[in-house]
Formats: structure tokens, sequence, C-alpha cells
């Protein structure tokens, strides 16, 4: 069913274009305007898809326009969409892991394997070592900081030994200690960095199950981001 666009405003005097539609049902905003048809400006949009267009938007349009209050709405990606972000960054991805315990750990037949013997036999050929291994080679960096409780508990433990495959396929792994962690007044949210400028916060719910991720790319809620992994990284260690 087509949608019923509301005309918001236009600067276009009797011509048609620029103009600001609203779309009632959703709040999302539709804008007529002048095509952007060059390649070479087409090639600077990140991730442009075949059945996506560009169009040239004056500021006075927005300014004069657009929504004036502030509104946090929040952008959930779907996993899938989550894992596509692991292949497709430019140059790094950072994670800070802050829980206790993750549900999907002890679904694993590693989980249990460990937790029998105390070491895992990892095995570096699965399609995730593969993946990982493939993007470290292409230059791209991933890192990530585990905080760890004093004492450490058997999810975590499991986790520290995790990171034996982790760095044998290219990661980085560094440790904290809750009481660091704390005195750092470090986020109590796991979250991964994506070439400092894109920010996938995870949710859990009280089972320890993950579930949905959040995208946050305001620059200012990015920085604050940035600024904890500076910090979490100074102080993390190698464990």
């Amino acid at each position: 069913m087509a949608r019923r666009l509301q005309k918001v405003g236009t600067n276009s005097g009797n011509n048609g274009c620029p103009t600001l539609y609203e779309d009632p049902a959703t709040g999302n905003y539709v804008v007529q305007g002048e095509r952007v048809d060059d390649p070479a400006e087409l090639g600077q949009l990140d991730h442009l898809t075949s059945d996506e267009g560009a169009v040239t938007v004056p500021r006075e349009l927005l300014a004069n326009f657009g929504p004036k209050e502030p509104v946090h709405v929040p952008q959930y990606v779907s996993f899938e969409d989550f894992d596509v972000m692991f292949r497709s960054l430019a140059h790094s991805a950072w994670r800070l892991e802050t829980r206790r315990r993750y549900a999907s750990d002890e679904e694993t037949a590693t989980y249990w394997e460990f937790a029998a013997a105390g070491r895992v036999d990892w095995d570096l050929m699965d399609p995730w070592c593969v993946e990982r291994r493939q993007q470290v080679a292409l230059g791209k960096r991933f890192e990530r900081v585990r905080i760890v409780d004093q004492p450490a508990t058997e999810g975590q433990r499991y986790l520290l030994d995790n990171a034996r495959r982790n760095r044998a396929v290219g990661e980085d792994i560094r440790t904290l200690t809750r009481a660091q962690a704390d005195e750092l007044r470090l986020p109590e949210e796991d979250f991964w960095i994506f070439d400092a400028r894109v920010v996938a916060l995870l949710h859990f719910d009280g089972e320890d199950r993950m579930t949905g991720v959040e995208l946050i790319t305001d620059p200012v809620r990015v920085l604050r981001y940035c600024q904890a992994r500076e910090a979490a990284w100074h102080h993390a260690s190698v464990s």
C-alpha cells in the first residue's frame, strides 16, 4: 500500500523541487530534490546499494522545515547485518566485554569441554576463525578488552581460555579487573566500535541472552565510547 505523504515545506516556489514530505504513520521524511548522478560523487557515499539513490538537499530546506525537537530513536540492526559489519569495516573493530556471563557461550560444546577439562582444544579451522584470519590478512585490526572479576566467574574463565583462539587468528585481547574498570568509570555496557565512527551497543535480557544490537552514529556519543576505549586499552594488560 502506498504511503500517504504530507507536504511539510518547500524552497522551490512553484516548480516542485526541492520539497520535504512527511509520512505521518512513521514520522519518516521523503525528500524531493535534484538527483546526484555523478559517479565520482556517488562513489563517496557509504554502502550505497542499487535500490538507493541520492538527492541534493539545500541547507535552508532542512533548517526551515526539518524536525526541531531532539528525539532519540534507537536504531537497531538484525544479527545478520551485525555479522556483515565485521567484513565491511574499513580498518578496525574494538570490543569491551563487561558481563559476568553470556548465555550463548553455555550452549556450545566448547563451554562444556572447558567445564570438564579446564581447557579447550580449539578448532582454528572453523568458519569464524577462517573469516577472522582473512580480515586480519587484509590489514584490519580486531581488539578487545575483557573485564574480569576477582575471582573470575566460570564464564569469564572460559573466555580467558578462548583468548588463545582469538590471538591465534590475529586478535589483540587484553583484560581489566572489575575494580580497575570501576575506577576508570568505564561504561557498564558491552559494545563494539567500528572504524572509530559507529558503535554497536549490545543489549541483553535478565537471562544474559543478547536481545538486540543498537547502532550509535551520533559523533558526540561515539566520541564518549572512543574515550572509554582509550582509557581501557591504556590500562588493560595481556592475560
